[in-house]
């Protein structure tokens, strides 16, 4: 009964697969391409934040450095302002020096000036280092000698050549001494 098979019938179940088979493809392409869409989209929307957040960290740096100059320039103006005032006890000075023939004002008006600047620096936060007696600190000390005495221990600071200076805690200049040493017999 096989020999009475219908031949067409086994045919259109296969093209009738073919046509599913087709369809399954094109709904697969389809969807692949939708699929492709959105990726693209993601990739368009995520570039686009990434653009506009290097242009904002752009425009945040050249807005640090342009305040970071302007307070660097503030703060030259005010510590002018400040010296200045010296500046004008050295006018004041110089003109009561021009008929003077005595040395004591002329140490007075020396040491008024070198008063207020110091009180000035020290209102701002500035200070001496100690040093003379002191342990030798490399951070806050430049050894420049060693000087051999029998008035301070070895690695104390025996001389100081040039004072040093701190800003708050931060060292601004390190003071150039002389650290002891044993006297040689």
């Amino acid at each position: 009964m096989d020999d009475n098979k219908n031949p067409f019938v086994d045919s259109d179940s296969k093209v009738e697969q073919a046509e599913q088979e087709q369809d399954s493809v094109e709904n697969s392409e389809i969807e692949q391409q939708e699929e492709n869409n959105e990726l693209e989209e993601k990739y368009e929307e995520l570039n686009n934040k990434y653009i506009r957040l290097a242009a904002d960290f752009d425009n945040f740096r050249k807005r640090t450095q342009q305040e970071k100059e302007e307070i660097s320039t503030y703060t030259k103006i005010e510590v002018i302002k400040k010296l200045t005032t010296v500046l004008d006890t050295f006018d004041r000075a110089q003109e009561h020096l021009k008929d003077i023939d005595n040395c004591d004002t002329v140490k007075e008006s020396y040491e008024v000036a070198y008063k207020q600047l110091l009180d000035i620096l020290k209102k701002m936060g500035l200070s001496e280092i100690e040093a003379l007696g002191a342990d030798f600190n490399p951070n806050e000390h430049e050894a420049i000698t060693q000087v051999p005495t029998d008035e301070y221990e070895a690695d104390k600071v025996a001389m100081v050549a040039q004072k040093g200076y701190k800003l708050d805690d931060k060292v601004v200049r390190p003071a150039l001494v002389g650290v002891a040493k044993e006297k040689e017999e």
